[in-house]
Order: C-alpha cells, then sequence, then structure tokens
C-alpha cells in the first residue's frame, strides 16, 4: 500500500507528497511562481555551539499550508510537530511569520532548513542554511619534558573547533613571552639551557576566548660557576670562602685545599651547601689555612672547578700563580669524577 492509500487523501499526505517533491529543486533556489509575494531565500544563520537557533520564514494571507524541514525529516507541519527532538519548538505561526527555535544547538544540526508553503495549492519554498560555530578546545597536548642540553625535542598541541582554529606556540622565560611557532608542532633542534621554561599553546578561532595550556621544558645542563672570589681574612677571626654554580640538575660541590679534599666540621671548617651556592666557613682562622682552595662542581652532565685564595690582610694575592697545576688539576679532576659516579 503507498503512503495515503489508494482512496482517502487527507491534507497530511499532499504535504508529505509535496515537500518530497521539494528536494528536487536545487539548493540554495527557491521554488516560486510569477505571482507569488513569498519573502526572498533567507541568509545562512551563524550561531555558536550551545546557543539558540531562531529560523524565520515571511508569509502572505495567501498561504494556506506551511512546514519546515531539516533534509529528508519533517519538523513542523502548520502547528502539529513532527519532530521528536524536544529542542525543536514552533516559536510564531502568525499571518505574517512562520518561525521555529533550536534549543542547545549541536554540530550535528548544521545543514540546509527548508521553509514549505502552499499557495493556492502551488507549493514553494525558501532554503536557509544553519552554520554552527564551535569555540575552539585543545584535546591532546605534550607533557612536561625533561631532556638534556643538545637534543631535539617536538611538542604537540591537537586542538578542535569550527572553523579550525589557529595554534600559536609562545615562550614564555625570564625574558619575557616570545613568539616561537604557529602550527600544532613544534620542534626545538640542539636545545640550549636558555630555551628551558614555559612554552603556551594558545588555540584560537575568533567563537569565544582562546584555549590556551603550558608544557614545561627542563633542560639539563652542565655546571658552571659564575661567582668565586677570593678573600682576605685576619688571624683568629671568622673567613668565609663563596662559590655559586648554575647548574641543572642542581650541583652537587666538594671543597680541596691543593689536592685534599676537605671534610665537613673537620680541622676547624664547615661546609654549607645551599642551593646553588657553597661556602666553605673558617670560625677561627690560622696562617695554615691560608693559601689556595679549589672549589669542585659537578653533576651527572659534568664537573668543573674554580680556584680561590684566603688570604691575610696585606697579602699580595694572584688566583692564576696560586691555583693548581695543570697536571695537578687533571689528576684531582679525575679522581672526583671517579668518586662521584662510583656513587650511583
Amino acid at each position: 500500500m503507498g503512503i495515503c492509500g489508494y482512496f482517502v487523501v487527507s491534507w497530511k499526505c499532499l504535504v508529505v507528497i509535496a515537500l518530497r517533491l521539494l528536494f528536487l529543486v536545487p539548493a540554495g533556489v527557491p521554488a516560486r511562481s510569477g505571482e507569488s509575494s513569498f519573502s526572498k531565500p533567507m541568509d545562512n544563520v551563524t550561531v555558536r555551539q550551545g546557543d539558540n537557533a531562531i529560523l524565520r520564514c515571511t508569509l502572505d494571507n495567501r498561504v494556506t499550508r506551511v512546514a519546515w524541514l531539516n533534509r529528508s525529516t519533517i519538523l513542523f507541519a502548520g502547528v502539529d510537530k513532527w519532530s521528536t527532538d524536544p529542542r525543536v519548538v514552533l516559536l510564531n505561526n502568525t499571518l505574517t511569520e512562520y518561525s521555529i527555535k533550536i534549543k542547545d544547538v549541536d554540530v550535528y544540526d548544521e545543514g540546509p532548513y527548508v521553509c514549505t508553503i502552499l499557495t493556492n495549492n502551488k507549493p514553494k519554498a525558501s532554503r536557509v542554511h544553519l552554520i554552527v560555530q564551535v569555540p575552539p578546545k585543545i584535546v591532546n597536548i605534550s607533557s612536561d619534558i625533561t631532556v638534556n642540553e643538545g637534543s631535539t625535542i617536538t611538542l604537540m598541541c591537537l586542538a578542535i573547533g569550527r572553523p579550525e582554529p589557529t595554534v600559536m606556540w609562545k615562550h614564555l622565560s625570564m625574558r619575557g613571552q616570545r613568539f616561537v611557532n604557529e602550527g600544532e608542532y613544534l620542534e626545538i633542534t640542539e636545545i640550549s639551557k636558555d630555551q628551558s621554561g614555559v612554552y603556551e599553546c594558545s588555540s584560537s578561532n575568533d567563537v569565544s576566548a582562546p584555549d590556551i595550556r603550558t608544557v614545561r621544558v627542563t633542560v639539563n645542563y652542565p655546571p658552571y660557576i659564575f661567582h668565586a672570589r677570593s678573600r682576605g681574612a685576619p688571624l683568629g677571626q671568622k673567613g668565609v670562602l663563596e662559590c655559586e654554580a648554575s647548574a641543572v640538575p642542581v650541583a652537587d660541590f666538594e671543597w680541596y685545599k691543593e689536592d685534599r679534599r676537605l671534610s665537613n666540621g673537620l680541622n676547624g671548617v664547615k661546609i654549607e651547601n645551599k642551593g646553588r651556592q657553597s661556602m666553605l666557613i673558617f670560625f677561627n682562622v690560622s696562617e695554615e689555612d691560608y693559601g689556595n682552595y679549589t672549589c669542585v662542581a659537578m653533576n651527572m652532565m659534568g664537573i668543573t672547578n674554580a680556584s680561590i685564595i684566603l688570604y691575610g690582610p696585606g697579602a699580595v694575592h694572584d688566583v692564576n700563580s696560586a691555583a693548581l697545576s695543570p697536571h695537578n688539576l687533571l689528576s684531582l679532576l679525575l679522581t672526583i669524577i671517579l668518586q662521584y659516579f662510583l656513587k650511583f
């Protein structure tokens, strides 16, 4: 049996048949007669995901039947709701306007909608395309990472949205924000310690505020001593030698006098380490305490040293002349390296 049976033809069946025939009309071209006063096709309707969309259709007093369709689905025929979607409601049904509202719009609502009318038993239609915009969202981003200086890394930041969002990378360092790259992937070759810090990924498409996430990059590098100053100290007074080194991981410190390693609390000296600073403290300076000392800073990436002199009042000192000879220094460093890595 056909849609409407063989003998009884209701107005709903006529509407269904007419509406289906309307889909033979090319998209974007309204079916209209020369005598019709039906309004021109509506422009695209653009809404943001989660907002409400209102689709309006202007009528005149010659209209006898009206309906709204979405693709091959009838949403409303007159005041009768054919759609099972509770988000679709009839907003206006007057002599001049026939409009519907779609609540909480989602991306699957996007597409063509058709307002159809019957005027003097002649079907006509006007089409509108619903465009759904989606705010940008970062769906996958690299985890925080620790690498050795000189390595090559690739950071990833994947984002979705409609229109397709633009992805930007910035380096947030002590020197301020610096633009690094545009695109989902950021490659850093032969990374240096200056390139460590927080990297910000920003995804934007002008639909809403950008979505922002961050990745922390830690770069391991060998120690370098940036502060090691010789000091004078009177006999019987307190004397302090300071040594500061920058390193990741934080450096371990050792102190030597000539080629003899100093131990904390022995021979009237104390070694005090705080972060990247090490201090050699003499509580009661004697003649034997005067001379050259070597501060050694080391971590798993490497080792470095600096010579520091403790001298008496009025003494003329020269750091270079007091330093260890190259032969003795090499021997000392080899001993320290061996001792350090035997710990692991």
